[in-house]
């Protein structure tokens, strides 16, 4: 059994300004080909450290193309994305035409990735991996739980595995499942059809925390879909707001063996249950100055502060500074902010040194709606070149690099000031320049869930707040163009059923 596998994965926010081109994936998570792969990977908590362990236990012969990750930014510019999918087209023509050639492909992709006049990327990727391959040869894809679907991706693929948790602790598992039904394809022993169906909704991150009710009540119900005879997987996709395309919002699909009006039932099932319970996927925005009254009475620390606006992992630039000025106002003790972008104060850090004060103006640079910039006189008290190794349940086996980075402090408060945009998945980076978060009082993230895998064990209250940033959850103030259809809430209650 030879099976090739690879992919090219970006969340793209259209509200980003700047572009994400070749360069950007290099510079991100990186970009690796063949057996870079399999050195990278190896033993990780991703989709293709899933597909390798699977496949090595299988004792299948492992054909790795290219994999590409760029952090989320702005949209993709038509010849970097045709850079990196000839690329891969090229590997993956060159495995069909070696002795044996390539028996299935699987595919590791974000879903929500936004190209230069390609509004629906990966839905251009599988079919272009399908016009190489042929009919006949399976391809299963794996997809984060933030895509916007539509369905020519489905149409292309033999299976498609969405994430079943958020923050993403379950990558791995997911492969896995990916390339076991890859192989049971390819032992004639399913037959998957799949059935797919669009929802006119946008999902309040908070309430997507799948360990946590309702989202806890989503989970649940696909997997007793997928206990169900006949069934093979089901998943949800709670949609991505900052790519404005054609078809943004909710999704959910259901794969049967051989059965396609059992797929096409259970689908239209399992939408029209989301959709009579859609109030239940909404929560009203807090306030920061609220949120802190509200963690300070109930006295519990840490009090974790959720800057969802200003998530890097979704795109935002993670320069706004409601937060940090906030913090400096209340004079707070024992807190801290991780991370805000911005290479000036960093490169201004490195030059001064440990131990020197710094009059500088932190944050609000990248565009009006995240500043002012704060001024600060504030003493230097770690610098970094950006390494460190995840040491959370997210990216386990991993390691990471936040670029030049510098630890500021004045009085009370601490901000963590960075070269690359890259949410805090926990507090290993922080860790490294001397910080303990565990001692911290107040700790704001720019992050909206993900930063939950490792903080939430040991955090007093958590707080998703509604500060200034380019991607609001107001989601009314955002300026969309080409999204065609009425979204709840938005536009309204909707119909009583879906049609």
């Amino acid at each position: 059994m030879r099976v090739a596998f690879g992919g090219i994965l970006h969340e793209t926010s259209t509200f980003a300004p700047t572009p994400t081109t070749v360069q950007k994936f290099i510079d991100g998570f990186g970009v690796y080909r063949g057996s870079e792969i399999l050195d990278r990977f190896r033993g990780s908590n991703i989709c293709t450290g899933g597909f390798i362990a699977d496949l090595e236990q299988a004792q299948a012969t492992l054909l790795p193309l290219l994999w590409a990750f760029a952090y989320p930014s702005g949209v993709i510019p038509a010849a970097d994305y045709q850079q990196l999918q000839n690329e891969f087209l090229d590997r993956l023509r060159a495995e069909m035409a070696r002795p044996g050639g390539v028996d299935g492909v699987l595919l590791d992709l974000h879903g929500a990735m936004v190209v230069e006049g390609i509004p629906d990327a990966e839905g251009d990727f599988v079919a272009s991996v399908r016009q190489v391959v042929g009919p006949q040869i399976p391809i299963m894809v794996t997809y984060d739980l933030h895509g916007n679907h539509s369905w020519p991706r489905f149409a292309a693929a033999t299976a498609t595995v969405g994430f079943d948790t958020y923050p993403h602790v379950d990558m791995g598992e997911r492969g896995v499942e990916a390339s076991q039904l890859l192989r049971r394809t390819l032992r004639g022993e399913i037959q998957p059809v799949t059935a797919f169906r669009s929802l006119p909704m946008f999902w309040s991150a908070p309430r997507q925390v799948t360990s946590h009710t309702p989202m806890n009540e989503v989970i649940a119900r696909l997997h007793e879909i997928e206990r169900r005879p006949g069934i093979l997987t089901a998943s949800v996709s709670t949609g991505f707001p900052w790519a404005d395309v054609p078809h943004m919002g909710c999704s959910v699909w259901v794969t049967a063996d051989r059965d396609q009006a059992l797929a096409e039932a259970t689908v239209r099932e399992l939408a029209d249950w989301l959709w009579e319970r859609r109030a239940t996927w909404q929560a009203p925005p807090v306030r920061v100055t609220d949120a802190l009254d509200q963690g300070e009475s109930a006295g519990r620390f840490p009090i974790i502060l959720a800057d969802h606006a200003d998530n890097t992992g979704g795109g935002a630039p993670g320069d706004s500074v409601e937060l940090l000025q906030t913090f400096l106002d209340r004079r707070l003790q024992d807190a801290v902010v991780l991370y805000i972008v911005d290479p000036e104060v960093v490169a201004e850090a490195h030059r001064a040194g440990v131990g020197a004060t710094l009059q500088t103006r932190v944050g609000g640079k990248s565009d009006p709606v995240q500043g002012p910039p704060v001024s600060m006189r504030a003493v230097v008290r770690g610098l970094s070149q950006g390494e460190f190794v995840y040491d959370g349940p997210m990216y386990a086996g991993l390691t990471g690099n936040m670029g030049p980075s510098a630890w500021l402090q004045q009085d009370g408060v601490s901000v963590v000031v960075v070269t690359k945009t890259e949410q805090p998945l926990g507090p290993a980076f922080a860790k490294t320049l001397g910080i303990d978060c565990r001692r911290m009082k107040y700790i704001a993230v720019k992050s909206a869930v993900h930063f939950r895998n490792a903080f939430e064990p040991f955090a007093g209250n958590i707080y998703s707040v509604d500060a200034r940033g380019t991607h609001t959850h107001h989601f009314p103030s955002l300026a969309y163009r080409h999204r065609p259809r009425p979204m709840y809430p938005v536009d309204g209650e909707g119909p009583e059923r879906l049609g």
